[in-house]
């Protein structure tokens, strides 16, 4: 079987071109900012399965850029961790399939807690059931998936990955994040010495 590299690298590059852009973006970077530095929440992240893994990403590269943020297993917060959650943070949720039964139910035991939590959500299917609960909906365009069966997370994760890049970003941009403040969270490493090397040009 030949492989076709350039075909896949295609593919995936060509869905991240047709990623739907609205201002929902930039609802969602002002709801985060908002909520996170301005009430001093934070953002709490989760997804189930490859989405989850794509969440815990997210959440690590908020925090090192300035957002406080935490990833929240959905079948942990179900036994006990649900227990993080403080009034002003504010949840993403990521589901391909805007389905997935652990986070449907975690908005609802999320609001049963602190009724006017706010989601933003990450998924490729906008008239979802999670799509309906979210305050601010973002779309990956639902691309088809380049794996062979069209089943395994493949472009899907890919797409998550970027919206988390867009709003990781943007928010930087919006707090005036620099290399000072990133130095200070990254004292190891090849990142942390080349943060404190421009922090003192």
């Amino acid at each position: 079987m030949q492989i076709n590299i350039k075909e896949i690298l295609e593919k995936e590059a060509r869905a991240i071109l047709n990623l739907p852009v609205s201002d929902n973006y930039e609802k969602a970077i002002d709801t985060i900012v908002d909520q996170v530095h301005n009430k001093k929440g934070k953002l709490v992240v989760s997804g189930m399965g490859k989405a989850g893994q794509i969440g815990m990403n997210i959440a690590t590269t908020f925090c090192s850029t300035g957002t406080v943020a935490v990833f929240l297993h959905p079948s942990e917060a179900q036994h006990g961790d649900l227990g993080l959650l403080r009034e002003n943070d504010i949840m993403l949720l990521i589901s391909n399939s805007g389905k997935t039964r652990e986070i449907v139910e975690l908005t609802h035991l999320a609001r049963n807690l602190y009724p006017d939590i706010k989601f933003i959500v990450i998924t490729g299917n906008p008239d979802s059931l999670l799509a309906q609960e979210a305050d601010v909906c973002l779309s990956t365009g639902n691309p088809a998936e380049v794996c062979p069966l069209g089943l395994t997370p493949t472009t899907s994760t890919t797409m998550m990955t970027v919206i988390g890049d867009i709003l990781v970003v943007n928010t930087m941009k919006k707090i005036g994040f620099d290399s000072e403040q990133y130095a200070k969270r990254h004292h190891g490493g090849y990142l942390g010495e080349k943060s404190r090397d421009q922090s003192h040009k």
